[in-house]
């Protein structure tokens, strides 16, 4: 089975995630990245290599971090220990010092149980497959074991907070003042520095979700769990709510009558203020096939071209990429602007809808007006062959429900990648007609790819 999944290695931590694992996954990280040539330009001057290491609050963190950074400086590396951060702020830093390469420990939205390992490179950019393999054949190599001065040293990076904030609030086109939010940061790595920003942004700031105790990280709070974020902002009178995942690298909203702003609406408004802007590169979004319908139908109107990829962000990246487009995401809240940042930043993404916001003095829900959501129904079929969804009376079932939908609706079907189960999607713009032919796919799935 391979060790990396579609975000780095991940699992139950002290079961399949153990201490060890992460050590020895530290020092064939070393073999790999640590050789490259801005490495051997820092040994050439008498240094060495230099990573940076950060992590989510949750209890194991504490002792994966630790053994990330003792299999790095056994090998030869520096380690900066920028301690409880987001994601996108590990991958700022990253290349803001410029890092050789870093990790970031944590398990993104998922129980406090959970924990993961990921990398980026020199850059603060995500590891492509190729590389991934090397480190994974790495780990049945010989180590790195230089010996006296040649020991990596592990030392606080002290003003890798300061330096992540700073980095956002100059990105921002428009100040916050006037606006009053109430900020979710899912008891997870956003809890410190995230009211923090939004006050010097200009914002006044309401926290729930900002305790945490190595255990409570999204636990009924976060992006995944917005009923707390949507009475908050009714109760407080707010302008908007505005919710983070466990490393902060996801964001949602809810406007100022407690309705839910998701990614594709988010992405939404941001591509026509970029485009209106001119930073909107080549006019051009890229998002998922699950986004809505409604973006699709938003962004034509706005004389916006969008792009479609798999489902996964590191997908999503991969695209902006190749065509260097500024804006990408997900119907999830994984928002990448990619003039800023080389991955998803829930508190980037949250200072600029707030922006834009502040900058046409309008409420949230003007602003999502741009977009109709269309309804989406999703039935996940479990317990059936998910290699045969290709098979003929699946694929006849689906040219029937798409010709019944003409052109107010569509379908997806997806076969999970780790389970046999297949994700039947359907759209339409009458939310009883997409159940119902949600659940008439879902019949004949069931029926056809039975084990």
């Amino acid at each position: 089975m391979a060790l990396f999944g579609t975000d780095g290695v991940r699992g139950l931590a002290n079961g399949p995630l153990t201490a060890d694992l992460a050590l020895s996954l530290a020092q064939a990280t070393a073999v790999v990245l640590g050789q490259g040539r801005s490495a051997e330009a820092r040994r050439a001057a008498g240094k060495r290599p230099t990573a940076v290491v950060a992590r989510d609050p949750r209890i194991s963190g504490e002792f994966l971090a630790a053994a990330v950074a003792a299999g790095l400086a056994s090998s030869g590396v520096d380690v900066l220990d920028a301690g409880v951060l987001p994601t996108p702020a590990a991958a700022f830093l990253i290349g803001d010092i410029d890092a050789d390469f870093g990790v970031m420990v944590s398990a993104s939205h998922n129980p406090a149980p959970d924990n993961g390992i990921k990398i980026f490179a020199r850059g603060g950019v995500k590891l492509p497959d190729a590389v991934e393999q090397r480190i994974e054949f790495a780990l049945a190599g010989p180590k790195l074991q230089p010996t006296g001065a040649e020991v990596g040293r592990i030392r606080r990076f002290a003003d890798a907070e300061d330096r992540y904030v700073v980095h956002l609030l100059q990105s921002l086109p428009h100040r916050l003042d006037g606006l009053h939010v109430v900020l979710d940061c899912a008891h997870g790595a956003a809890a410190g520095v995230s009211p923090e920003t939004f006050r010097d942004a200009g914002a006044r700031v309401t926290v729930i979700g900002a305790d945490p105790d190595g255990l409570n990280i999204n636990d009924g709070v976060g992006s995944t769990h917005l009923d707390h974020l949507t009475a908050e902002v009714l109760r407080a009178g707010a302008d908007l709510g505005i919710a983070h995942d466990g490393d902060a690298d996801r964001c949602l909203a809810v406007d100022a009558a407690g309705r839910v702003i998701d990614g594709d609406q988010i992405m939404a408004i941001l591509a026509v203020s970029m485009r209106d802007r001119g930073v909107l590169r080549d006019d051009t979004l890229v998002a998922t096939v699950m986004s809505n319908l409604g973006l699709h139908r938003a962004m034509a109107a706005n004389g916006i071209r969008v792009l479609q990829t798999a489902v996964g962000d590191r997908y999503v990246l991969e695209e902006m990429n190749a065509g260097g487009y500024a804006l990408g995401g997900e119907q999830s809240g994984h928002v990448i602007m990619s003039d800023f940042a080389t991955t998803g930043d829930g508190l980037l993404t949250g200072l600029h809808l707030m922006s834009e916001m502040a900058r046409q003095q309008r409420s949230l829900a003007e602003l999502a007006a741009v977009m109709t959501v269309f309804p989406q129904v999703l039935i996940n079929v479990k317990g059936v062959d998910r290699t045969r969804v290709a098979d003929p009376g699946v694929a006849e079932a689906v040219a029937e429900a798409e010709a019944e939908l003409a052109s107010s609706g569509r379908v997806l079907l997806r076969a999970s990648g780790t389970e046999q189960l297949v994700r039947v999607m359907v759209e339409a713009e009458d939310a009883q007609q997409a159940q119902r032919i949600a659940e008439r796919l879902a019949g004949v799935v069931r029926e056809r790819l039975a084990l």
